[in-house]
C-alpha cells in the first residue's frame, strides 16, 4: 500500500514547497536552441543523403533527344461572353464543352466548336473562383468566395439553375475543386487552409486534410485510380501528396519562394509540374522524392497562375501576369514557344481530354482554344 502512496510523490514535477523540478531535458543540457540546431543538422544529412542520388540532370540526359522545332499552335476560336475576369475553365469529357467561372459571377457552359454559349448561371456572389466538371460530363460544380461548392446538373431544359444544390462548404472561399474518378466524390480546398472529401449525393463530408499552413490554392488528382493520392499546392511555397484512405500527407516538396498557384500530375503519375509566384515553374518525381526539373528565364519576372502538360508529358504550358502563354520542353528545360492572344493576365490553361486543343483563360474577360 505505501509503494501506491509514495508513487506519485516520486512521478510529481513539484518539491514539497511547491518549486517545480528540473525536467529532464534540461538535466541533459537540451535546450529549445540546442534541439532547434539538431534538427537544421538532420534536415541537413537527409539533404546529403538526397543529393547521393542526385547523379544526373534531368535536363544532361535528355540531351541526346532532338530538339522540338516545327511546333505551331494558333488561336483557333475566342469565346467572349462574360463581363468581368475569368477565373477558372473545364473541359467536358465530350472534348467539345468548356465549363467558365468569373469574376462576374456568371457560370457559363459552351460549346468551344461553334462558340455558343448553352447555359448561363448567375451566382449569388461574384467572383466565383472554380469550376469542375464531373467525369461523366452530366454536372458542374462552381464555388468562389461564397465559401461553398454549388452543383448544377446539366440538361437540355433552358434553366438549370432550377435544379442546382449545395454539397460541400468551407470556412473560408473555395479555390479549386475537382470530383474523384466518379461522380459520386468530389474533393475542394480552400483558403481555410484545408481540403475536404465530400459525397456529392448526400452533401455529407467524408474527409478532413489538415497540413498546410495556409491558404490552399490548387489541387489535382491521380491520373491511375489505383494510386489513391492527389496534390495539393499552398500560399505557404510546398506542395504536398496525400493519401486519401488516410487523410495524411505521405511527401512534402519545397523549392518555390512563393504560392504555389498551380499543380499538375504528369501523366504517368510518377511526377507532378507546378507553377509558383516566383515566376518559376518546377517538375517534381515522386519516387525520387525531389525536384528534378525548372523552367525560369531571367527575362521572365511575372507569377505563373497556371500550368498543364501534353498527353505524352513532352510539352508543359504555363500561364503568366505578363498575359502570355510560355511553352515548355519539360525534359531539356527549355522554352518552345511564347504564345500571345491574351490582353490580361492568364489564369488558366487546361489540354483537352484527347490532348488535341488547349484552353486558356484570362483577366481579358475571354476564352481562348488554341489548336
Amino acid at each position: 500500500m505505501s509503494a501506491i502512496v509514495d508513487e506519485p510523490s516520486r512521478i510529481s514535477p513539484l518539491t514539497q514547497n511547491g518549486d517545480f523540478h528540473s525536467l529532464n531535458i534540461a538535466s541533459n543540457g537540451d535546450t529549445i536552441e540546442e534541439l532547434t540546431k539538431e534538427v537544421e543538422l538532420l534536415k541537413k544529412k537527409l539533404e546529403e543523403e538526397r543529393a547521393k542520388f542526385n547523379d544526373v540532370a534531368l535536363n544532361v540526359v535528355a540531351q541526346k533527344l532532338d530538339q522540338i522545332t516545327s511546333f505551331q499552335l494558333k488561336s483557333r476560336r475566342s469565346l467572349k461572353g462574360h463581363q468581368s475576369k475569368v477565373l477558372s475553365i473545364d473541359w467536358s469529357c465530350d472534348k467539345r464543352h468548356i465549363a467558365s467561372s468569373s469574376q462576374d459571377g456568371k457560370l457559363v457552359i459552351w460549346d468551344a466548336f461553334s462558340t455558343n454559349k448553352e447555359h448561363v448561371v448567375t451566382m449569388p456572389t461574384t467572383w466565383v473562383m472554380t469550376c469542375a466538371y464531373s467525369p461523366t460530363g452530366s454536372c458542374v460544380t462552381c464555388g468562389g468566395l461564397d465559401n461553398k461548392i454549388t452543383l448544377y446538373k446539366l440538361s437540355t431544359d433552358e434553366d438549370i439553375s432550377k435544379q442546382k444544390r449545395v454539397i460541400a462548404n468551407h470556412t473560408n472561399y473555395i479555390s479549386c475543386n475537382q470530383f474523384v474518378y466518379s461522380d459520386q466524390q468530389l474533393l475542394t480546398g480552400s483558403g481555410d487552409s484545408t481540403l475536404k472529401l465530400w459525397d456529392v449525393e448526400t452533401g455529407q463530408l467524408m474527409q478532413t486534410f489538415h497540413g498546410h499552413q495556409a491558404d490552399v490554392m490548387c489541387l489535382d488528382i491521380s491520373p491511375s485510380e489505383a494510386g489513391n493520392i492527389f496534390l495539393s499546392g499552398s500560399a505557404d511555397h510546398v506542395a504536398l501528396v496525400w493519401d486519401i484512405r488516410s487523410g495524411q500527407y505521405v511527401q512534402i516538396f519545397d523549392g518555390h519562394e512563393s504560392d504555389v498557384n498551380s499543380v499538375k500530375f504528369h501523366p504517368s503519375g510518377d511526377a507532378f509540374a507546378s507553377g509558383s509566384d516566383d515566376a518559376t515553374c518546377r517538375l517534381f518525381d515522386l519516387r525520387a522524392d525531389r525536384q528534378v526539373g525548372i523552367y525560369k528565364k531571367e527575362s521572365i519576372l511575372f507569377a505563373c497562375n497556371s500550368v498543364d502538360l501534353s498527353l505524352s508529358g513532352r510539352l508543359l504550358f504555363a500561364g503568366y501576369n505578363d498575359y502570355c502563354i510560355n511553352v515548355w520542353d519539360t525534359l531539356k528545360s527549355v522554352r518552345v514557344s511564347i504564345l500571345y492572344a491574351h490582353e490580361n493576365r492568364v489564369t488558366s490553361v487546361q489540354v483537352s481530354p484527347d490532348g488535341a486543343a488547349l484552353a486558356s483563360s484570362s483577366w481579358d474577360s475571354t476564352i481562348k482554344v488554341w489548336a
